[in-house]
């Protein structure tokens, strides 16, 4: 939704190999198909992503390096705000994991 949706639509305009990391298998398969059906482009992929979650990010960063040629554009858009205060299962704090240690840690895993 927001921001990351309209970023991944006008990529797919511009027939864009485009992925869609998204949390939620639902509403990131709702989100693939409306880009889909807008665009006319069939290269719109869902791939599950929490960036609150070190491991979910660097099996997600694998997965990116193993099936894709290359990468010529990553736009971390994951973001919440502090409320409620929350800690992941690996013992961050989940709002500085999703807004900044995820982004950083994929940022880096993907470089190569």
């Amino acid at each position: 939704a927001g921001i990351g949706k309209c970023v991944a639509l006008d990529l797919a305009r511009r027939n864009a190999r485009t992925i869609l990391a998204c949390r939620s298998r639902e509403r990131g398969q709702a989100a693939v198909e409306e880009i889909r059906a807008a665009t006319g482009n069939p290269a719109v992929l869902l791939r599950l992503l929490d960036t609150s979650s070190m491991a979910s990010v660097r099996t997600f960063a694998r997965a990116v390096l193993q099936e894709e040629k290359r990468l010529d554009l990553l736009v971390n858009n994951a973001g919440l705000t502090g409320l409620p205060f929350a800690i992941t299962p690996e013992g961050l704090e989940q709002t500085f994991a999703t807004n900044y240690l995820g982004a950083f840690l994929l940022t880096n895993l993907l470089l190569g």
